[in-house]
């Protein structure tokens, strides 16, 4: 299997690309993840893990050939407004408040290029993710463990926030990050086997 350059320090992504036996060396792009006037909030997440993967092609040697590169990107959208990662527990808190008792939409987007085809494909899985109400006394032990950290939303579907998730409409892996049946889907579109 030829190895893809991920264009994300993910962890989560990477226990998904070792979980297919994807073999993969990470690129951590440096992109303005400002959200451009023209670019409406649902295709947000694809746009920036297009960005990534534009980004990372660019580190790469002049002249040399450039493998396969798959970016990713997730944001949460709850009536109309928008939560990227917490930049503090006082942040993180208050996205914890406003979700806790909701339906909020986690929007990921994947971005693969095919070095070979010098083609990008593209796309936007959409799930739904309801909490039950929370009280301070739980939000704050949350906050306290950590978990959000790095998180889209303030919290991680695969740690100790699935205490509280009552409900998904979706997949997990969606909602982790990085979509395994869309992701699948592109690589094998794209000739990519992960069957040996």
């Amino acid at each position: 299997m030829e190895p893809i350059i991920l264009a994300s320090s993910s962890p989560r992504r990477q226990e998904i690309l070792k979980l297919l036996n994807i073999p993969f060396k990470v690129v951590m792009p440096e992109i303005d993840e400002t959200q451009p006037a023209d670019v409406e909030t649902e295709r947000l997440p694809e746009y920036l893990a297009t960005r990534k993967v534009d980004a990372a092609a660019r580190t790469m040697s002049t002249g040399a050939e450039l493998p396969w590169i798959l970016g990713a990107d997730t944001l949460i959208e709850l009536d109309g407004k928008t939560y990227g990662k917490p930049s503090d527990q006082e942040q993180a808190t208050q996205f914890l408040r406003e979700l806790q008792g909701k339906t909020h939409r986690v929007l990921t987007g994947i971005a693969l290029y095919n070095g070979t085809l010098h083609f990008v494909s593209t796309r936007t899985v959409i799930s739904r993710v309801t909490f039950a109400p929370m009280t301070q006394e739980e939000i704050d032990w949350y906050i306290g463990t950590g978990d959000w950290y790095g998180a889209a939303g303030g919290y991680r579907i695969q740690g100790l926030a699935s205490c509280f998730i009552k409900n998904i409409e979706g997949t997990n892996s969606a909602v982790m990050g990085l979509p395994i049946f869309e992701l699948y889907d592109m690589l094998k579109e794209q000739g990519y086997s992960i069957i040996e």
